[in-house]
């Protein structure tokens, strides 16, 4: 059964069999109700939104396991000085390689040892996984050698979304909740079951207005927000079409409303796009001249214009920016079970963002970090549904949260961090960050503090069963979030993403 293949090796068959049992001896939301089955009933406010389901992100939605990719390649150390040009001709050999049925090329097998690489390393080719023989330090490391600011595994697409041309289609109901899977639309020819859509909603002067971006405290580089500049794109594919209503495989993380402009579905096509690459059992490391030094390896991962990808069991010790780094094309991306490790900078903006997600629909599961700044994070405009779960940050400096500029639909569950969570109007900070996010769920986190608002239109944001102090945040006179159960132990159910995801899998069997 799928959900048990899923599911057993995340979290392992106890804890799979507890999911589905209610604690009589806690205490559960008023927004989201668990059966003693498992599954799950969702309270919806006076306007029909409720917390979403956030289950349908990672690796193909979550209902696949990572595959084990077969070996084709293996690389060994030897006694080279710059192992460039070794590992990147393996990485081109594989990619001339015609893949299966699955979209596999193979796996190049990089044997324990300590590789030099003195510049970057590309993978530009789908269904190719760069393998390890452990992230530990008597494993596989590959190091990011000598000076200069680069990425040090590059994995990257081509091209960009295209609008399929005279099938946009706009939506026709007045309001279309978050959570809201269906909606009406003007017209359904030229779209079938299982096309890929944009589920477009536009960004308006009114809208800008009414959340106060258009008036953010001026200093030297702050820049008020344009209404042309918040267009956002959320991708989905159509599961159900009935009539003139079409249904979505991802719910509505953001709602639809016509006194902001309305929505849209179109469906595109994106060239280039690559898949099923993966990245597991390696240590990265980069040399550094002192703990401030800014001149050497920034990001060990850096993925983009990808779908159905991982990054499992890696380490990156060292790095000036991140561990794994998803641009805002990463789409459907699990990272699970890694380390971000002692980063090296000056510490203040724009550095160390241990686990950092600009694009959609992907899982960071199971990760550590020390010394970071923003730990797991989301940039501007990264459109949800995206997932943090099971994630520890020690000795940070600074929050965890959505970063700057409407982030939408993110779960931090079960994060623990010795800093603080936030999701607030960051006002002139940066060049002008402003609202960081909504439908912004933060569920049975621990920190040190939190200061958890809501913008003043377009939905809310949640902080349920937060353990640590709760504070006014950057402005103290922004509306306050959701917040229910501060400092009550025992919040029922304890990861709000894993019993969504059983619920789904095994229950709803889809």
């Amino acid at each position: 059964m799928i959900w048990k293949k899923v599911l057993c090796p995340i979290i392992g068959l106890a804890a799979l069999c507890c999911i589905g049992m209610v604690s009589r001896l806690g205490w559960e939301s008023k927004f989201v109700e668990i059966k003693e089955n498992g599954n799950l009933i969702y309270h919806a406010d006076e306007k029909g939104n409720v917390i979403p389901d956030f289950s349908k992100v990672g690796y193909h939605h979550g209902n696949k396991e990572i595959p084990d990719v077969e070996t084709v390649i293996r690389l060994s150390p030897g006694k080279l000085e710059d192992h460039t040009d070794l590992i990147q001709k393996a990485i081109d050999q594989l990619s001339e390689k015609a893949p299966d049925l699955n979209g596999h090329r193979g796996a190049i097998l990089m044997e324990k040892g300590t590789y030099m690489v003195h510049g970057e390393l590309e993978i530009k080719a789908g269904g190719i996984v760069l393998r390890g023989e452990g992230d530990g330090e008597n494993g596989t490391t590959i190091v990011a050698a000598g000076e200069g600011r680069r990425t040090l595994l590059n994995i990257h697409g081509s091209g960009m979304p295209k609008e399929e041309s005279g099938k946009r289609a706009t939506i026709k109901d007045s309001y279309v909740p978050v959570g809201t899977y269906d909606m009406e639309v003007n017209t359904t020819s030229g779209m079938e079951v299982g096309d890929e859509v944009i589920l477009f909603r536009p960004g308006t002067n009114q809208w800008i207005r009414d959340i106060q971006m258009d008036r953010i405290i001026e200093r030297k580089g702050t820049r008020q927000w344009k209404a042309s500049e918040y267009d956002l794109r959320f991708e989905r594919a159509i599961t159900r079409i009935e009539g003139n209503r079409v249904w979505l495989d991802n719910p509505v993380m953001m709602a639809i409303d016509e006194k902001y402009g309305g929505g849209a579905i179109y469906p595109f096509s994106f060239e280039g796009r690559i898949a099923e690459v993966g990245v597991e059992n390696i240590r990265f490391e980069s040399e550094f001249a002192d703990e401030t030094d800014e001149d050497h390896g920034w990001i060990a991962i850096e993925m983009d214009k990808v779908e159905n990808c991982w990054v499992k069991e890696v380490t990156a010790k060292y790095f000036g920016y991140a561990c794994v780094s998803l641009g805002s094309f990463s789409k459907q991306v699990t990272v699970i079970d890694s380390k971000s490790l002692e980063p090296k900078s000056i510490i203040t903006g724009s550095r160390r963002y241990s686990f950092n997600n600009d694009g959609q629909q992907n899982l960071f599961m199971n990760l550590y970090t020390t010394e970071g700044r923003h730990d797991f994070v989301t940039g501007a405009k990264t459109l949800g549904p995206n997932v943090f779960t099971n994630c520890v940050a020690k000795n940070t400096h600074a929050d965890i949260g959505p970063h700057h500029r409407w982030s939408v639909g993110t779960l931090y569950d079960r994060i623990a961090t010795d800093g603080e969570i936030n999701v607030q109007d960051r006002g002139n900070w940066g060049s002008g960050h402003g609202w960081a996010g909504v439908t912004q769920v933060i569920w049975n986190c621990s920190a040190k503090a939190a200061a958890v608002q809501s913008p003043w239109a377009s939905g809310k944001n949640y902080c349920i069963g937060l353990k640590g102090e709760k504070v006014k945040g950057r402005f103290s006179d922004k509306p306050d979030g959701e917040w229910e159960g501060l400092n009550q132990p025992g919040l029922a159910p304890e990861s709000l993403y894993l019993t969504q995801l059983y619920s789904r899998l095994k229950l709803n069997n889809n």
